[in-house]
């Protein structure tokens, strides 16, 4: 029962082919589906690492491994296809303000004229980023860094001031404060770190992300930061799931360039309760396999 394998051709035959309208760049219409965006492939040029890929395609390097398992990441072949994982169900989460899921590495934000997401890099093992409900308490261009003692007990050569705005400042040219002291979602002068789990808990993003979300959030603006490795959404009635890999896989992937699978979870009972009457229509190997593999795009289920 619990077998089969997605394959690319079928994601992207249940999903469909059709992008969101957007209104500019970067933002989807808000609408009853639970999806945003679609998947979208790439063709490997010479001397282009997945590296450079993942910010060209605004993606994070983990979720980009995750999808396409099989792929050198630093030395892919010229014209291997690359599958971008440009799909998202939503979180479950209130569809207001800002939501964060760490499970995933990406931030979503609801604005008036669309719904924006970008990948972000959290933080690293002891510093993760609460989840809850806080808010955006403050707002900074050209932010100045102060250092944590804990920060400069690590790296006794930084200062007590960090550089000026600049190039060199870890903070970029923007910077959004939680209502939590000491984590912040702001750019970085170390976008490698983007899509992996190498902060101290605040939320970093590419600075063309944050340069183009700031002018939109406002001091006020509600944040829900999350936790969701599975999410299940809906599509023109279509039933979806989208499995990410588990913090101990992403820190294995960040280490070797691959995780190993894990057991299937039991999520009959969460997957049925979101099926409701439509759980006759569910295709359990699909399910399975999704839960296995953890590829981290969203993939039709009924």
């Amino acid at each position: 029962m619990w077998q089969g394998r997605a394959t690319r051709r079928a994601v992207l035959a249940g999903m469909g082919a059709s992008v969101l309208a957007h209104s500019r760049p970067g933002a989807q219409d808000v609408a009853a589906d639970d999806i945003v965006g679609a998947l979208d492939f790439h063709v490997t040029a010479k001397g282009e690492s997945m590296l450079d890929l993942a910010r060209h395609k605004d993606l994070g390097f983990l979720e980009l491994m995750a999808a396409d398992p099989d792929v050198d990441p630093w030395v892919p072949v010229p014209g291997t296809p690359v599958l971008l994982p440009t799909a998202h169900i939503l979180p479950a989460a209130p569809r207001r303000g800002m939501v964060v899921n760490l499970a995933e590495l990406r931030l979503y934000a609801f604005l008036a004229d669309g719904i924006v997401t970008h990948p972000i890099g959290v933080g690293r093992t002891g510093y993760t980023t609460p989840t809850g409900t806080t808010s955006i308490v403050r707002k900074q261009e050209k932010p100045s860094w102060f250092p944590t003692e804990t920060t400069r007990a690590d790296d006794p050569t930084l200062p007590a001031v960090a550089p000026p705005p600049g190039p060199d400042n870890p903070l970029g040219d923007y910077a959004l404060y939680l209502g939590r002291p000491s984590f912040l979602v702001h750019g970085t002068n170390k976008p490698w770190g983007v899509g992996c789990m190498v902060s101290r808990g605040c939320i970093r993003l590419y600075l063309e992300d944050i340069a183009a979300l700031y002018p939109c959030i406002p001091v006020g603006t509600a944040v829900t930061v999350v936790a969701q490795a599975v999410k299940l959404g809906r599509k023109d009635g279509a039933m979806f799931i989208e499995a990410h890999p588990t913090r101990a896989q992403l820190l294995e992937l960040a280490r070797r360039d691959h995780f190993t699978p894990y057991p299937v979870p039991d999520v009959r009972a969460m997957v049925e309760d979101f099926a409701g009457a439509d759980s006759h229509r569910l295709r359990w190997p699909v399910i399975a396999t999704a839960l296995a593999e953890r590829r981290g795009y969203p993939v039709r289920v009924d």
